[in-house]
């Protein structure tokens, strides 16, 4: 019983580490504007994500379980981001999709914290951190899963 409860605890730290990004360095000064300003209008918990490159915990966020039609925008720009269409249980814990509707809204940059290198996504047109995007994908679906947090978006019902 014990061994069942610490490779469970590792799997939930594993899982939670392959979203997670929270060096704190205000996205690499990759930011539209500064810092400050984003504070005055985000939400703490958009700002300790989107200008922090914060996560939030797996399976405790607005949208990893949501299976609404809809839309999922940004929390700071409002910009149409991803779809309720392409989005998928990845098991992680964070509301998890194929790809973005508009790949020119998305930049994709390096992420070497944690001591490994991963593919951080940014939105375009701020610098701000949505989250990452890896290879583990569905297959049948072009192999992607964009991981992202729900307190960097915003779900638009249809």
């Amino acid at each position: 019983m014990k061994r069942l409860a610490l490779i469970s605890t590792l799997a939930v730290a594993f899982a939670w580490a392959g979203c997670q990004n929270s060096n704190g360095q205000n996205n690499n000064g990759r930011l539209s504007k500064p810092a400050a300003e984003w504070k005055k209008v985000l939400s703490p918990n958009a700002y300790h994500i989107m200008v922090e490159s914060g996560t939030e915990p797996p399976f405790h966020n607005a949208y990893y379980n949501n299976h609404e039609k809809g839309i999922y925008v940004s929390a700071a720009t409002g910009e149409v981001l991803f779809s309720s269409a392409d989005k998928y249980d990845s098991g992680t814990g964070w509301p998890s999709f194929v790809k973005p509707v508009n790949m020119k809204k998305i930049k994709i940059v390096t992420d070497n914290s944690f001591g490994t290198t991963r593919q951080e996504v940014i939105e375009r047109s701020t610098g701000l951190h949505l989250g990452h995007v890896f290879d583990d994908g569905p297959v049948d679906r072009g192999g992607k899963r964009y991981c992202m947090n729900s307190g960097a978006l915003k779900f638009i019902k249809q």
